[in-house]
C-alpha cells in the first residue's frame, strides 16, 4: 500500500461536511458519520482493553480479530452500499461467545460495570457498542445499509458482557451485583 496520508489537514471539513470514500460529501452530524465515529470509538475501547491484557492472553488474540472487524466495519459506512461484514463474522462471534460462556454460572443478578480493570473496560465497550447499534438502527432509518453489521453489533455487546464475566473471574474479582436496596433512600 502506497502512502495514503501525506497531508493530514485538507480543510474541506471546515464548512461541516466530510467525505466519505465513494467521493460525496455528507454532513459532519448525518447517521453514516455518526456510525463510521461509533465504531472508531468503540475499536478504541476495543483496543485500550487489548492493552490491559497480557501479552499472551487469549482474549487478547479474540480482541485484535475483532479490532480488524470493526475497522471493516466502519469501511461499511464510509463506502454506501459495500458490505464487508458477513454471516461468517456473526457465526464466528457466536462461537467464542458460546464458548467464553459455557463455563461462567448462570446469572441470577444484574450485573453492575466493574469487578477488575479489564472486566470495567470490557464493559465501557458493551456500552458503547450498544450505542453504535443504536446508531446503525437509525443509519437504517434513513438509508439503507448492511443490516449483518447491526447484527453484528448486537453479538458483539454480549460478546463483551460475557469476556467482562470471564475476565472479573480470571482476575480473581468479584462480579459488582445490583442490589436494589443500595439505590434506595
Amino acid at each position: 500500500m502506497g502512502n495514503r496520508l501525506s497531508k493530514i489537514y485538507t480543510r474541506t471539513g471546515d464548512d461541516g461536511t466530510t467525505g466519505l470514500a465513494d467521493g460525496s460529501r455528507v454532513a459532519k452530524s448525518a447517521w453514516r458519520i455518526e456510525a463510521m465515529g461509533t465504531a472508531d470509538e468503540l475499536n478504541s475501547h476495543v483496543g485500550m482493553l487489548v492493552e490491559l491484557l497480557p501479552p499472551a492472553d487469549e482474549a487478547r488474540t479474540l480482541l485484535q480479530r475483532i479490532q480488524h472487524h470493526l475497522f471493516d466495519l466502519g469501511g461499511e459506512f464510509a463506502i454506501p452500499g459495500s458490505a464487508l461484514i458477513g454471516q461468517a463474522h456473526i457465526d464466528w462471534l457466536e462461537q467464542e461467545l458460546d464458548r467464553l460462556n459455557a463455563p461462567l454460572p448462570p446469572l441470577k443478578n444484574f450485573i453492575l460495570p466493574g469487578g477488575s480493570p479489564a472486566a470495567a473496560q470490557a464493559h465501557l465497550a458493551r456500552s458503547v457498542c450498544r450505542r453504535a447499534e443504536r446508531i446503525v438502527v437509525g443509519l437504517a432509518a434513513e438509508e439503507e445499509n448492511n443490516p449483518l453489521g447491526r447484527m453484528y453489533l448486537n453479538r458483539l455487546s454480549d460478546f463483551l458482557f460475557v469476556l467482562a464475566r470471564s475476565l472479573a473471574r480470571r482476575d480473581g474479582a468479584r462480579e459488582v451485583l445490583w442490589e436494589q436496596e443500595l439505590g434506595r433512600f
